[in-house]
Parts: structure tokens; sequence; C-alpha cells
């Protein structure tokens, strides 16, 4: 198996119920990689048996830290309308709740559709630009093949503060694996905090709620492949212990495949 497939497996106990475990290959500064809590809990969504859809809306609130070790997780929809369904996750450890989550789930149609968000121009292709060196890093992102054109995550030693936070980069799995919507999530939160960017260097950080929303179904995500994906983010505010961050996915052909945004507490 893939290590996030391995990461994110689930043995189901009863309808809506399953058994996990944290995976040592996407460990983090304390505890998993957000990102893979993220994918558990939109997989427990993905593998209900009365699942509507796909997924276009998820947000997962970490209410407290995950030790290593076997996780709870149950998933069940809490209102199913005649497109949209929507759900309710939770991830417990010896009975207390660590983090909790809401998905929508819906049947799209072929209707009039644009964007205006604008991806990177005059991007060099993933190839022509240098690995991200993982020494020193957080042990999950040697599951990423990170190629950045601009903020990087500064070394230990730091550096000269900056005057924004904007990161862009090319970035897919690694091992690469097909995408689909339990591995677009957890890219989605494969950005280093803003504040790291912002001062250049690292302070202790820790997510409260992520939001994710897909604007791609399965068909645009499987027609990726294994590509390499273009991805952004900046912050709009930091302010008495808590920053934003916001940030798109886009595809190697510049379609928009996710947006993110996610709330910070960090401490200086």
């Amino acid at each position: 198996m893939h290590p996030l497939d391995t990461a994110i497996s689930l043995q189901p106990q009863s309808k809506g119920s399953y058994r996990a475990h944290t995976s040592a290959a996407y460990a983090n500064m304390i505890g998993p990689f957000g990102g893979t809590t993220s994918a558990l809990l939109l997989n427990a969504v993905m593998q209900h048996e009365d699942k509507l859809g796909d997924p276009i809306a998820l947000t997962v609130n970490y209410a407290a830290p995950i030790a290593d070790g076997e996780i709870l997780v149950e998933a069940q929809p809490v209102r199913t309308n005649r497109s949209t369904q929507h759900w309710l996750m939770q991830a417990t450890q010896n009975d207390e709740l660590v983090a909790f989550a809401t998905a929508v789930t819906a049947v799209r149609r072929e209707t009039w559709s644009a964007h205006e968000a604008t991806p990177p121009q005059n991007v060099p292709e993933p190839l022509t630009l240098a690995r991200m060196e993982t020494v020193g890093k957080p042990t999950w992102t040697q599951c990423y093949d990170m190629r950045y054109l601009d903020g990087e995550m500064p070394g230990e030693a730091g550096g000269d503060e900056q005057d924004n936070s904007y990161s862009c980069l090319w970035v897919r799995d690694e091992p690469p694996r097909p995408l689909d919507f339990q591995s677009l999530s957890a890219i989605c939160d494969s950005y280093f905090p803003r504040i790291f960017i912002r001062r250049q260097r690292r302070l202790p950080i820790g997510t409260v709620s992520l939001t994710t929303y897909f604007h791609a179904d399965s068909a645009v995500l499987a027609a990726q492949g294994e590509q390499f994906l273009l991805a952004t983010a900046r912050a709009l505010n930091f302010r008495n212990g808590y920053f934003d961050q916001t940030a798109e996915v886009w595809s190697a052909d510049r379609q928009l495949l996710a947006s993110t945004h996610q709330m910070v507490y960090f401490r200086d």
C-alpha cells in the first residue's frame, strides 16, 4: 500500500464506525501531520455505504493533540437531500475527542462554469526545480516531493523577517500516487505555517481549524494521475496569538482543484 493509504486505513467496526492507527511516516513535530487527520476523517465518509456524490466542502477542527496509537473514527450523514448530503465525523482516543469535522458531499450537474482566481504565471516546470531538502524538517515532509519557487520553510538558524508570507511550489505525493479527494485534502495542509515564512524562524504553532473547498469532481481528479500540483499560500492577518492561511491548489493544466483556509495558534 502507498504510505498515505496506510495512514488513513480504516477497519470497519459497525456502520459508520472504524478503527485507525497513526502512521510514523507522517509524524509531525507533535503528533501526526494534520493533513493525514483531515484525510482520515474524509476517508470515513468516502468509505461509508450511504455516501451521496463527491465532497465539495470539509472542515476539520483539531480539538486536542493526537497521540501515537489507535484512533476511533465515526462518520454519519446527518441530512440527505436530493443532491447534497451533510456529514458529521469525529475522532476519539481513550474515549476523549481529539478532532471532529463536518463535510458536504454533492452530486454535480453540468452548468455554466468559470473561475475568477488566477494561477501563478510564467512558472518553470517542476522537474527543472530542485526538490526541497527534508533534513531537519518534520518526518511527514519526506512523504511529499516539494519544489519551491518562493517561500520555502526557513532553516533552523532562521533569517531576516520578510514583508509577506507568500509561498509558491509544485507538490505531489512521494512516492507518486494517483490523486483523489483524500490525497488532495492532505496536500491542502502541506504548506508550512505562514508565520515561519513571514518571520523566518520556527515558533510553536498548532492548527485549530482547517476548511477545504473542492472545486473538482472525481473525474477531474482521476485525470490528474500522478502529476505535480501547483500550490500557493499566504496569510491575511497575524494577531494576538492566531493567524490565518488561505491557499489554492491548481492542476498542471491550471484548473483550480481546491482552495483552503485555516486558523492557526502560535506562541511567540
